[in-house]
């Protein structure tokens, strides 16, 4: 990524439809950058003013005599294409373009043409439909926000001008410090990767807080992410929904691809999801100011029963359920806690509980070889000072220097509040329940997991025979249908090493007598059509098939099924296949999503798919690893890995073969959808016993 201080950190500043009209956003933006104290220059430009603001106008960007760094744009979208031509005459560096009216509303062409125009020059633009940027360290307030964020080390960047606006104002009240807010619109230029790309190796930026509508180049996001994992990046996707889906569509010009997709993204980015405004907050928050959690063993400490309950369960709702602490710990704890205290996790040291109670419990869990991380909860009470806690809470982190993360709830009236507020500038975050706080270091746990287990690099499978998939895609090219037989499929898939029910085309009865001379019986025939995809629903399959006259007969009644029930349909012919043994069903999919391009989707067959959606999924390609994850983050792997007695099965091969579909779909983008359904596992080995792939109509 090239250098990108002069949109970030400009040391001049031309606000291009700068206006004395105190209720216009070209007014606002001279306002709130005099207001911000940028220590830049400022240059207002409007044909028609003189000065505003106290400050001289110019009429053009090209009278300014000196170099801008940066152009604010808030003229009307229409005459934008000409402002960025005379930006890029004089030698505007970047572009910021506030206006709307491009993308978001239909108009790609003008949006298109700005484009156009900024490259010629080599300028980039941040935008279009921004509210601006606005900068701690700069004291640069470069938008149409009412004032700089609470400062801090957070780095967020929004899709949506009005929430960023409205988070501003909240980052005060909640006391979240931030660095940088940044608008970033329609991306017709600059996208989420390249600002994460830039800010990786910011010194005022710890962590980087995203809100998400779409991504519109899925795969660099997640090679830029992966790479910067010495600074935790937080993301919260809206539209989800399907409904949502169309919402963001229609705000920003992205479309938003679905929840599970960007989800898996998120993972193979090494990005911790959130799920809504309170927890991209408390996530970020905690992350900009703690280190990540290096293992599982969360220890709680609190002076009453109740939050202990629930930080329990939401240490289990979040991926961090607690375990009880080695006797030793238990017996240092129960030295500074009355005998009907309990040193369990959580650690209760009753209402009793003084601040210096609570200093000592956190000094011995912070010592402690067994404890990863602690999150302290305090019920406000007349027994203890909540300051005196904060006091306490910091002076046993700070003594320690163990470098293990801690969380802190308070729960309580006005001073509990300015206990808050005080520890918070500390740099230890403190939230007002304890769900929010086991929520915070939940994320902690998640940051340290992706820095422990690293990113593996997909080596590509070098036996498969790509050779003969691209003869198989142009003989198919040659007949111009975008109809894949059933034995097309399956050669393709074993053309990459996927083991396969051994299947073969028969145009005839004849044909069918002769392949049964090569495979063993039992044997299953199966109709071959472009019109029918659900072949059961029609009577096109027929199992168990034991000798020649059976399936001779199989053949007639399945023809005259077909020709019954689907009366248009073109008949190329029947599969007969091999019977292969029962395993557990399940099915390895792969489908194109708008901004990542192929996706693999793994599930076990049957209900667990088409009831309970018990799915995963992953963009491609990947390595085995990675499909291992995918196995592992089933509710149902536990019938893989040997449930009830049951011998666990092959996963190992199941892995291998889900990762070489991801390269398949990966090397042959002419693969619109595939499907291995079902793909049988054994305890020894796997087989698709049926195949299906769709190509790109071009």
């Amino acid at each position: 990524m090239e250098n990108l201080d002069s949109m970030f950190k400009p040391k001049s500043i031309a606000i291009v439809g700068a206006s004395r009209d105190p209720h216009s956003i070209g007014f606002s933006v001279v306002k709130n950058l005099i207001d911000s104290k940028y220590q830049g220059k400022i240059y207002p430009v409007n044909p028609k003013a003189d000065e505003i603001l106290e400050l001289k106008c110019y009429h053009s960007v090209l009278d300014i005599p000196d170099d801008v760094d940066l152009g604010v744009i808030t003229v009307p979208a229409a005459i934008t294409p000409s402002v960025v031509e005379e930006c890029g005459k004089k030698g505007v560096k970047g572009l910021a373009v506030i206006a709307s009216g491009f993308s978001e509303v239909g108009r790609e062409d003008l949006e298109e043409k700005i484009l156009e125009i900024a490259k010629k020059y080599g300028m980039r633009i941040l935008g279009p439909n921004i509210v601006g940027i606005m900068s701690n360290p700069m004291k640069m307030n470069a938008s149409f926000g009412p004032y700089l964020p609470y400062p801090g080390k957070i780095t967020m960047i929004s899709q949506s001008g009005a929430l960023l606006i409205a988070l501003d104002s909240r980052t005060w009240v909640d006391r979240v410090g931030m660095s940088y807010l940044i608008s970033i619109g329609n991306m017709s230029d600059l996208d989420f990767a390249d600002v994460i790309d830039y800010f990786k190796d910011d010194n005022d930026t710890k962590c980087i807080s995203l809100y998400v509508e779409g991504i519109k180049n899925g795969r660099k996001f997640i090679d830029v992410s992966k790479k910067i994992l010495e600074k935790p990046i937080v993301a919260l996707k809206s539209g989800v929904s399907a409904r949502g889906s169309l919402a963001a569509a229609s705000h920003t010009g992205s479309l938003a691809g679905s929840g599970k997709v960007y989800s898996a993204a998120f993972k193979q980015a090494g990005v911790v999801q959130a799920y809504t405004l309170d927890d991209l907050f408390d996530r970020s928050l905690a992350l900009s100011l703690q280190p990540p959690m290096h293992g599982d063993n969360l220890l709680i400490i609190t002076n009453g029963g109740g939050v202990g309950v629930l930080a329990t369960d939401a240490a289990e709702k979040f991926g961090i359920p607690l375990k009880d602490p080695p006797e030793d710990l238990k017996q240092k704890l129960k030295e500074i806690m009355p005998d009907f205290g309990s040193a369990k996790n959580p650690v209760d040291i009753t209402g009793m509980a003084s601040a210096e109670w609570y200093g000592k419990a956190l000094k011995i869990a912070l010592q402690h070889p067994w404890v990863d991380g602690v999150t302290v909860l305090y019920c406000e009470t007349s027994v203890s000072d909540p300051r005196e806690l904060s006091m306490e809470i910091f002076e046993a982190t700070n003594c320690n220097r163990t470098n293990k993360p801690v969380t802190v709830s308070y729960i309580g009236g006005e001073v509990t509040e300015r206990a808050i507020e005080w520890l918070q500038k500390k740099g230890i975050p403190v939230y007002r329940s304890p769900d929010r706080a086991i929520s915070a270091i939940s994320a902690l746990r998640e940051f340290g997991r992706y820095i422990e287990k690293g990113f593996d690099e997909f080596n590509r499978f070098e036996d498969v025979d790509h050779e003969k998939v691209k003869k198989i895609f142009e003989k198919i090219e040659k007949e111009n249908r975008n109809f894949i037989t059933e034995i097309e499929a399956k050669e393709i898939l074993e053309a990459y090493k996927i083991p396969v029910a051994k299947t073969k085309l028969a145009k005839s009865k004849e044909d069918a007598i002769n392949i049964a001379n090569e495979m063993n019986f039992p044997l299953v025939a199966k109709i071959v059509s472009p019109q029918i995809i659900h072949k059961s629903d029609v009577g096109g399959v027929i199992l168990n098939i034991k000798n020649k006259d059976e399936l001779a007969s199989a053949y007639d009644k399945i023809i005259s099924n077909v020709k019954s029930k689907v009366p248009n349909a073109e008949i190329i012919g029947i599969a007969v296949q091999e019977m292969v043994p029962q395993g557990i069903e399940s099915i390895i999919g792969s489908t194109k999503d708008v901004q990542f391009g192929p996706t693999i989707m793994f599930g076990l067959g049957g209900i667990f798919v088409e009831v309970m959606k018990d799915v995963s999924f992953r963009i491609a390609p990947f390595s085995k690893s990675i499909a291992l994850d995918m196995i592992k983050e089933l509710n149902g792997k536990a019938i893989l890995e040997g449930a009830r007695g049951e011998k666990p099965k092959d996963i190992e091969s199941l892995s291998d073969a889900i990762s070489r579909i991801s390269q398949l779909v990966t090397d042959f983008p002419i693969i619109k959808e595939l499907d291995a359904n079902p793909t049988l596992v054994y305890e020894n080995g796997i087989r698709v016993v049926d195949a299906r792939i769709i190509l790109d109509k071009k």
